[in-house]
């Protein structure tokens, strides 16, 4: 199943190798920006495990239901993993009944940098089991960076890297996916072949929406229309987490304008790189605001006027 995920050819062939020599780490921790695809190489990894020789459950591993993995995801919106939740999880791996046909179980941890909070008890109670895992449980963390996730918890995980793939092989992968070849091109350069970003403006019509609102308020930028450029960003007056998710697609797309000066005049309403420079400036001073929690009307009035400045 390694070989299902794009690029990344050494990864695979080293997490090939460890499997086949039955050298692979207890714990392994996937590193990689959103959209990379680290979530799917830890399935494809686990499938492997399990099911060495392929087949239905190794597809359900893929699909995320398999009987024989566990998952932990952080909820709410600070993305927090509770402790209750590791502990509840560490109970069923270490006493659930184990299937004939599986080699193992595995233990997802999704978002592992997200067990920091609540004074690291998440973490110390997942250290529990890491440090003395019960036999043939293999542990699964992803993270977008191995800085963010607590050193105790890294230390006890071999760390690999998921990387984008080039956008020609991004593009294919869109294809094969049913994407359409003009937006598989232009979401291949956009994202950088981040091919979990690509699928869910596809797949996701609110995404879409999103990144039609950002190109939208990119073009007032570029006629310096202070005025609906405001219309357009009083719509997230009530909505910080949408504002955020505009922001990181305005980001995208005034680096894909400073990489291909014609992308600008083609999906930006004739946004010029120095004006994309400019709005790039604005934007990073948007996040820092909303990060500190700042009043929400006033980064949204501010935001407009320095996109729309001479």
């Amino acid at each position: 199943m390694l070989e299902r995920l794009a690029g990344n050819a050494a990864l695979k062939s080293e997490l090939g190798a460890a499997l086949r020599t039955g050298r692979l780490p207890h714990a392994i921790l996937l590193v990689g920006e959103p959209g990379c695809g680290a979530g799917f190489a830890a399935r494809c990894l686990a499938a492997d495990y399990l099911y060495p020789q392929g087949g239905a459950h190794a597809e359900a591993v893929l699909n995320g239901t398999d009987t024989e993995c566990v998952s932990l995801r952080g909820s709410g919106k600070s993305g927090g993993i509770p402790v209750d939740d590791v502990r509840a999880m560490r109970e069923k791996i270490q006493h659930s009944a184990l299937s004939t046909d599986a080699a193992g179980r595995v233990m997802f941890i999704y978002g592992a940098q997200n067990l920091n909070g609540t004074q690291g008890s998440a973490a110390n109670a997942l250290l529990k089991i890491l440090e003395e895992p019960p036999a043939d449980v293999l542990f699964l963390l992803t993270a977008p960076s191995a800085a963010t996730v607590l050193p105790t918890i890294r230390s006890r995980c071999a760390a690999y890297t998921v990387a984008p793939v080039p956008a020609d092989a991004c593009c294919a992968l869109l294809g094969s996916r049913g994407v359409p070849a003009p937006m598989a091109q232009e979401l291949s350069f956009l994202y950088e072949g981040h091919i979990g970003k690509a699928l869910q403006v596809f797949a996701d019509a609110d995404t879409r929406a999103l990144l039609a609102s950002a190109k939208k308020l990119l073009e007032h930028t570029a006629r310096q229309d202070t005025y609906r450029a405001l219309a357009l960003l009083n719509g997230y007056e009530k909505n910080r987490e949408g504002f955020a998710a505009l922001l990181w697609q305005l980001e995208q797309l005034c680096s894909a304008v400073l990489r291909r000066p014609a992308y600008g005049a083609d999906a930006c309403g004739g946004l010029q790189p120095d004006a994309a420079a400019r709005a790039l400036q604005a934007i990073y001073s948007a996040k820092k605001d909303l990060t500190a929690n700042g009043n929400l009307k006033l980064i949204l009035a501010v935001l407009a006027a320095d996109l729309c400045k001479a």
